[in-house]
């Protein structure tokens, strides 16, 4: 088989990390991008060097006129569901940014159509890939800190003061604020970590002059007895984000990549991490060749629309406005 041929739809930030991690891929191979801004592929082009790739203002155009078999989409995320659905439908494998969908809806009717197209579905989901939480996901899988009580997993970033006027605070592009953006990694690590399903959530949010929520404090109640508070924080003055896992034989503390055991009464232990063997990018492009199963599957990552989904309901918070009953 040739190499696996890459269009990208959106050609701005996330996008660069996409078009680095491709490039080192000897498999795989970008022949066309597309963003409604000259600019932004004009950059991306330079950077990394993609002499002779075919560039488009729109994506079914792109579709439509080039010999592709993967596309990965960087788009904002109300974009995404049409996007990944059209992609599919043009025969191609499908890499998506987060979050997935912006509905649970429409996660289930993107997983439905690559399994019967049998096409490949990954999300973005790059700590699945990172030494530290593949750590704590084997650690807790384990019983290294005993039965699972409870977490705390809390994201702060000057999300809202470094998004003013950007698509991420317009609700018709974004389809929410801070959780459904950045935070939606936390939620993420909280459900891929864990393993587990909530069953029961309360919020509160705010917005501070945004359209878009940018702080919110929720408690979850999860199977098994274990409850959680997630806590994604969009006005804060920098980028801090941290975890604890409790069980009953010890606790596992995790703070801007610092891993900590400790247990009742000993030193503490700082543990030896595996090393990184692959990425989004690299285990999309080997999804498609066959060597493994899709590590970020749709069927996961429509875990994470649902909670976020429910993180809304439970707030009275619809992102376009309608009953919103979140403080200003």
């Amino acid at each position: 088989m040739g190499k696996i041929r890459v269009g990208m739809i959106g050609t701005g930030g996330i996008a660069h990390w996409h078009a680095r991690q491709l490039k080192e891929l000897e498999e795989a191979e970008i022949v066309a991008i597309t963003d409604p801004s000259a600019q932004n592929r004009e950059r991306i082009i330079s950077e990394h060097q993609l002499e002779g790739v075919i560039e488009f203002t729109d994506y079914k155009e792109m579709l439509e006129n080039s010999e592709l078999d993967a596309v990965v989409i960087c788009s904002p995320h109300t974009l995404h569901f049409q996007q990944a659905m059209d992609v599919m439908n043009s025969g191609c494998h499908v890499l998506i940014e987060k979050p997935m969908a912006c509905s649970q809806k429409e996660a289930d009717e993107m997983i439905e159509t690559a399994e019967k197209l049998g096409k490949v579905l990954q999300v973005s989901y790059q700590r699945h890939f990172q030494p530290e939480f593949l750590f704590i996901r084997d650690a807790i899988a384990k019983g290294e800190i005993g039965k699972l009580t409870s977490v705390t997993a809390s994201l702060y970033q000057e999300w809202g003061q470094g998004t003013v006027g950007s698509w991420r605070q317009d609700p018709a592009l974004s389809g929410g604020g801070m959780l459904m953006d950045s935070g939606s990694h936390i939620v993420d690590v909280l459900l891929w970590t864990t393993g587990l399903s909530p069953l029961e959530v309360s919020t509160q949010m705010q917005k501070h002059q945004s359209p878009v929520e940018l702080d919110s404090f929720t408690s979850i109640r999860f199977e098994n007895g274990v409850v959680a508070g997630l806590n994604i924080v969009g006005y804060a003055p920098c980028w801090h984000e941290t975890y604890v896992f409790c069980g009953d034989n010890g606790g596992i503390f995790y703070d801007n990549g610092k891993i900590t055991i400790r247990r009742l009464r000993e030193e503490p232990i700082t543990p030896r991490l595996p090393e990184q063997t692959t990425n989004q990018d690299k285990s999309f492009i080997d999804a498609i060749l066959g060597k493994h199963e899709v590590l970020v599957p749709g069927q996961f990552a429509k875990e994470v629309v649902k909670l976020t989904e429910m993180i809304y309901t439970a707030a009275g918070y619809n992102p376009l406005g309608e009953n919103d009953k979140v403080i200003s």
